[in-house]
């Protein structure tokens, strides 16, 4: 935690009175291209934060077509752009801004579903955490402020060149690389096939097929542990709750997503924004149980079947009723059709009524 004067080195963020921002890190005699201008590093370094900072003109040589200057004659948005005067707040930025604003070499996890993470994930100070795949590093700085000095922070990133990157963000954010880290490269099951047997509490997965990994995972995760994966697509989650299932290792699963919309709020103007961020990926959190232990399952109904794939059966052999693919008793399936009668009913009739209008109009003129 950063406090006091800002100070070379360190990323701040600059908003104006439109809400766009700029996150950029401060250097001496640098500056900070927006559109209205430059902001000079100078004027900010050693300033508190909250306090406003005015861009100066940033019209150069560069702007000009050396070639032919008389063709920017009538681009006059390539001096407006380069005017000064335009004021923006000064602000260490969250960890949120930071993550959604830092280079990237993968897509990363938005900051909603970062959250449930750490929350359904039960991820607290001074825990030992396995995570696999770190990207671009985001998830891994949240666990890293989760579990703090105290506890322990392992990834695996099969990817050496997202591994520099997930580090280089990191070091960035903290001014150093944090010593709880203990940042791996290689591929999950040879690198954990080396790590302590039930020494995690926790395990976060973000991969490509995470149910091929619940073997290492059941290995050194401790009695109790919390296994928290995001995936992103419906068939890697069916496959990865039946993994869980199949290997009588685990908890039941649970499965959750996260939608979030923003809202207008200026006076009596109150309603939702017109845009959201919607599906993501989907979480899938269960819990290790002890070796040589099942898990307790709730016992499905015996007439429903919800694994039998239609395609896989021939027609003969294939009961509809059973499989159970409209959960629609009779008695509501014949309502449905009575309605649905006196629906077309009432639109045949409505139909040759019109023809009748229409055929009468046509023999009076």
């Amino acid at each position: 935690m950063r406090r006091g004067p800002l100070t070379a080195g360190e990323k701040v963020q600059f908003t104006d009175r439109r809400g766009k921002m700029i996150t950029d890190q401060l250097v001496p005699g640098g500056s900070t291209q927006t559109e209205h201008g430059l902001i000079l590093h100078d004027e900010v370094i050693g300033s508190s934060e909250g306090t406003v900072v005015t861009t100066v003109h940033a019209k150069r040589d560069a702007q000009v077509n050396q070639v032919h200057p008389e063709r920017d004659v009538n681009k006059p948005w390539k001096s407006a752009r380069a005017i000064g005067g335009w004021e923006y707040a000064v602000m260490r930025p969250r960890l949120a801004d930071y993550v959604l604003s830092m280079p990237r070499g993968a897509q990363i996890m938005y900051p909603k579903d970062i959250a449930q993470v750490l929350s359904l994930g039960d991820i607290r100070r001074g825990m030992r955490v396995l995570e696999s795949g770190a990207g671009s590093g985001a998830m891994s700085l949240h666990l890293l402020d989760a579990v703090g000095e105290d506890g322990n922070l392992t990834t695996i990133e099969l990817r050496p060149q997202f591994a520099h990157v997930a580090e280089a963000n990191a070091t960035v954010y903290y001014g150093h690389k944090p010593s709880w880290w203990d940042l791996r490269v290689g591929d999950f099951d040879s690198v954990a096939a080396t790590l302590p047997e039930h020494w995690f509490d926790r395990i976060m997965l973000d991969m490509l097929d995470p149910w091929n990994r619940l073997e290492q995972a059941h290995r050194v995760i401790a009695p109790g542990g919390v296994l928290v994966a995001y995936v992103t697509t419906t068939t890697q989650l069916s496959r990865l709750a039946e993994a869980l299932r199949d290997s009588a290792q685990w908890t039941e699963p649970q499965v959750t997503e996260t939608l979030e919309r923003t809202w207008k709020v200026q006076g009596l103007a109150v309603r939702p924004d017109h845009t959201m961020v919607g599906h993501t990926g989907f979480l899938l959190v269960s819990r290790a149980m002890a070796d040589g232990v099942e898990p307790l399952r709730k016992r499905d109904r015996a007439t429903k079947d919800t694994y039998t794939d239609v395609d896989s059966e021939s027609a003969e052999a294939r009961d509809l009723a059973e499989l159970e693919l409209r959960d629609i008793s009779d008695r509501k399936l014949g309502k449905v059709i009575r309605d649905l009668d006196r629906q077309v009913a009432a639109a045949d009739a409505a139909w040759s009524s019109r023809g009748e209008e229409s055929g009468t109009t046509t023999l009076d003129a």
